[in-house]
């Protein structure tokens, strides 16, 4: 079957999935990217999987570091997926302006992010023009909040059933 970047990519964008930003530190320099390419490995031991392009901005710092954190995105913060998804001053200069602390690995985690997973690299393995992150959890926290959402390459938040408020 023959088929297109393009044909592939608008079956995917029909997956909804969760936004995250993937941080790292080496040293003085952060870094982070938008990604909606995670999910959970392991619970013993506790492992997830980021995917990463290889040629991302993020991705050789990244793994030189042996760290990230992943920032699990709450509805309202589009902006912020939006930010760490384009290359921009506001990105590389000013982290688009997230405030953020430190826990146990030193990765940058986003402190009004939904959730955090903050891991130490066990793996990497090549997949096509990713590569397929493996981090133990090293620590971990969340708040009571709604999830930012993917759907059609658009962001979104959830919406009950028959389209009423909560």
């Amino acid at each position: 079957m023959d088929f297109t970047t393009a044909d592939f990519k608008a079956v995917m964008g029909r997956f909804t999935t969760g936004v995250t930003v993937v941080t790292t530190a080496l040293g003085s320099q952060r870094a982070g990217i938008t990604v909606n390419a995670f999910c959970s490995v392991s619970l013993d031991p506790p492992l997830v999987l980021v995917c990463i392009e290889r040629t991302a901005h993020i991705h050789d710092l990244l793994i030189e570091a042996g760290v990230f954190a992943v920032n699990l995105l709450a509805e309202r913060q589009d902006e912020v997926a939006r930010c760490f998804a384009n290359s921009s001053d506001r990105r590389n200069q000013e982290f688009c302006s997230c405030k953020t602390q430190n826990l146990q690995t030193g990765a940058p985690v986003l402190r009004d992010a939904l959730g955090f997973l903050d891991c130490v690299i066990t793996d990497v393995f090549p997949g096509g023009d990713h590569s397929i992150i493996v981090g133990r959890i090293e620590a971990l926290g969340a708040a009571d909040r709604k999830p930012l959402v993917y759907y059609r390459s658009q962001y979104t938040d959830l919406k009950p059933p028959g389209g009423r408020g909560a």
